[in-house]
This record gives C-alpha cells, sequence and structure tokens, in this order.
C-alpha cells in the first residue's frame, strides 16, 4: 500500500512537471510568433517606406523665378510635383541637367540635359529618342505662379544606377519654350532657375 501511494505521487509530479513544460514550450512559441511576426511587420514597414528630396529652387539670370520641387519614389515609381512662382506669363521649359551645380549666375554651372544614355534631345516617351531630363514644358498664369507633376520608372532616388539615378543632377526651368526638336536643348532659352537634387 505505502509502495502504490509513492508511485501515485511520483506520477502527479511527473504529470505536474510535464504539464509546466508543456506551458512553458508553448509561451516560448507564443513569443517567437510574436518575434516573428514584429520581424515581417518591420520589414514591410521598411520595404514600403518611400524615398523623397525635395528640391529648392533659386532664381537664375537676373529673373525672380523661384518654387519647389518634390521627389517621391514608391514601389519603383518616382513623382514629381514641382511648384513655382516668380516667373513670366506664358510657356516654359523645365529639365534634368547633369550637375547639382547653381553656383553660375546664369545656371550653365548644371551642364547639359542629363543624358546619361546618349540619345537625340525630344518630346518624353517619344519613340525617335528623348533624354531622361527631358521632362517638357508647363504653363504659368498671369500671376506668375505654375506647376507641372509627372512620373516614371525611368528615374530613382539614390539608387546608384546611373541611367537612372537623379541625385545629383538638377532642376532647370528656362525662359522659354522647349520645342522638342533642335538639338540638343529643344531651343528653351535662358536657365531662369536652378535647384539642385541633393539627397
Amino acid at each position: 500500500m505505502k509502495k502504490l501511494g509513492i508511485l501515485i505521487a511520483a506520477l502527479a509530479i511527473t504529470a505536474f512537471v510535464g504539464c509546466k513544460n508543456e506551458k512553458k514550450d508553448m509561451d516560448n512559441m507564443d513569443g517567437m510568433n510574436d518575434s516573428i511576426q514584429m520581424d515581417s511587420i518591420d520589414q514591410n514597414a521598411m520595404k514600403e517606406a518611400p524615398k523623397t528630396v525635395s528640391v529648392m529652387m533659386e532664381p537664375k539670370s537676373g529673373s525672380t523665378a523661384e518654387g519647389e520641387v518634390y521627389f517621391t519614389e514608391e514601389d519603383g515609381i518616382v513623382k514629381m510635383e514641382a511648384k513655382f512662382s516668380g516667373l513670366k506669363p506664358g510657356t516654359h521649359a523645365i529639365h534634368i541637367h547633369e550637375k547639382a551645380d547653381c553656383s553660375a549666375e546664369d545656371g550653365t554651372s548644371s551642364g547639359g540635359h542629363w543624358n546619361p544614355t546618349h540619345t537625340k534631345h525630344g518630346k518624353w516617351g517619344d519613340a525617335e529618342g528623348y533624354h531622361k531630363g527631358d521632362i517638357g514644358n508647363f504653363e504659368v498664369a498671369d500671376d506668375g505662379t505654375g506647376k507641372i507633376s509627372m512620373q516614371t520608372d525611368e528615374w530613382c532616388i539614390g539608387c546608384g544606377d546611373e541611367n537612372k539615378d537623379i541625385v545629383g543632377k538638377a532642376v532647370i526651368v528656362h525662359e522659354g519654350v522647349d520645342d522638342f526638336v533642335t538639338q540638343p536643348t529643344g531651343n528653351a532659352g535662358g536657365r531662369i532657375s536652378c535647384g539642385g537634387i541633393i539627397k
């Protein structure tokens, strides 16, 4: 009878320890699942966080043209939103130029149009060719304000691909209209506003 009591006590202790260890294992698994879920959420948040860069435009060539250009990259698409003031009413060309250098009074320190693929100048998307910096024209109202927006998968922000990366380039607004024909500038006239794209 005494042996039976000891055996029952031993079985009870074993069952208790087993349950406790099972609960501990379950708690560990729950913690691990929480960790995996948190890691997954963190990675998705990092993956989806858009890249942005803001460009302050300064007057050049004796103009009063200024403004801001915003670039945002998300899911491989770069969106550009640009707003200007102090321009003469009418149509003006806007391009991305080779260097983020606006030190020259006439903006020529920014170099020529950004053209890493060495194609002819033209309207954006033209089958016959266009520069990666050939954004196009926009309209300026009587009050001197204007805006333009576009999006493309042919640009990136800080990706290091010399054929796509806009960082280290400059946004230039011209006094005239881009005719999309004259090589290599579109006969758009002087540079009246410049802003370096610096991350």
